[in-house]
């Protein structure tokens, strides 16, 4: 097994059992290893710190998969961390009113670069470096083994694998092809999704608590949905006894499914729209326009993917929130949203406080919102808290 070597004092995080370990800490690999191969990461003093999945092209050079050298990196550990995964999850895998559910998260899981979602009789995976991508088959296999399914699903085309010198990959791993669009329930809310086509692997799962969470505090409110995909939080709306829900978004084809999610659920026509727009343009148009909600949601894409492009992303973080607050009745609901990792919650309260104010309006902040408990964070990993949130009542 090859050995790589770190620099004086860049041990430090390794010890505290966070997982990734950066280009600048390393003084050398001795010998030649492959992407993904495993290798023995050594302090500079000699010390054994664990084993790692080594990565040449990315800025992360290697992903620590334990740091118990003694611990073998074959199939039967894969086959253990998956099972210990699902199993953390069983209660909500048992649940007939939630058939979505992510099996896998990464590191938070003790796989890094792993994901693996539940979509009723289908399982979808993505593989974002190249320790998984090398044991890809073995894991593949050890879910038939673990979950009943028909099917499983690959859907690896993040950026993160261009960064890892990988190429995006999606198709039939194993099992039946998935149709062209599966049904998921959660909590009783019916979504139509397409794990070929749609976002991430066909859906947010992470907004799971904070649907619910508008669900309890919107009846009788007339909602704005911004970023509204297919249609989430405006099913979640009404089905918490919305008066009506405007849901705006920028692509025609989501849009359509989400009008079909709407008619899923039986919601009447008159209770909901669809506006095919783009979400800052627009709600400029709504403010020139004088019409007011009581409840706002913003629920934008991902601004910036590296620390590079934070400050782009803050900008479009307050002039939405801007936009946004400006709609709202007094007393009325911000849900305001952001999952850019560069951006963290302290940074995000000030974007949101600064748009407030911009606005000329008061606020408070409500809740404090996050991805669902089956997007867990790791301890020693906060990286994997991604997703934040805040419901702010703007006065």
């Amino acid at each position: 097994m090859k050995t790589l070597h770190l620099n004086k004092g860049r041990d430090s995080s390794l010890l505290r059992r966070h997982p990734w370990v950066f280009s600048g800490a390393i003084d050398r690999l001795a010998g030649s290893a492959a992407p993904g191969e495993t290798v023995r990461v050594l302090a500079a003093d000699g010390r054994v710190l664990g084993l790692a999945a080594w990565s040449p092209s990315s800025q992360i050079r290697a992903r620590m998969w334990t740091f118990d050298a003694d611990e073998r990196i074959d199939a039967d550990l894969f086959t253990r961390r998956l099972a210990a995964s699902i199993e953390r999850r069983r209660a909500m895998l048992d649940d007939p009113q939630r058939t979505g559910c992510r099996l896998v998260y990464g590191e938070a899981d003790e796989l890094p670069g792993l994901v693996v979602d539940r979509y009723g009789d289908f399982l979808v995976c993505q593989f974002q470096c190249t320790g998984v991508d090398a044991w890809k088959a073995e894991i593949v296999a050890a879910l038939q083994r673990l979950v009943p399914c028909r099917g499983i699903y690959e859907r690896s085309e993040a950026s993160v694998r261009q960064r890892e010198g990988l190429p995006p990959a999606q198709g039939l791993l194993w099992g039946e092809e998935p149709p062209a669009l599966l049904e998921i329930n959660e909590n009783g809310r019916l979504y139509g999704l397409s794990v070929a086509h749609g976002h991430k692997t066909g859906f947010y799962l992470d907004q799971f608590d904070n649907r619910e969470l508008l669900r309890s505090m919107a009846s009788g409110q007339r909602v704005l949905n911004c970023f509204a995909y297919t249609g989430g939080f405006g099913i979640a709306a009404l089905q918490g006894g919305a008066s009506h829900v405007r849901n705006v978004d920028s692509s025609a084809p989501s849009l359509e499914l989400a009008q079909a999610n709407f008619q899923r659920n039986g919601f009447d026509s008159s209770r909901y729209a669809l506006h095919c727009a783009n979400a800052f343009e627009y709600l400029r148009e709504l403010k020139q326009s004088g019409e007011r909600f009581d409840i706002v949601v913003l629920d934008p894409p991902k601004f910036a993917e590296t620390k590079a492009q934070f400050q782009r992303a803050a900008r479009a973080y307050k002039d939405i929130a801007l936009q946004g607050v400006a709609l709202l009745r007094p007393g009325g609901l911000l849900f305001t949203f952001s999952c850019s990792g560069a951006i963290d919650l302290p940074l995000f309260q000030k974007i949101t406080a600064d748009a407030v104010l911009d606005a000329g309006r008061r606020g408070q902040i409500l809740h404090y919102m996050h991805q669902a408990a089956d997007h867990p964070v790791g301890l020693p990993f906060p990286e994997s808290l991604y997703l934040k949130g805040l419901v702010c009542r703007i006065e």
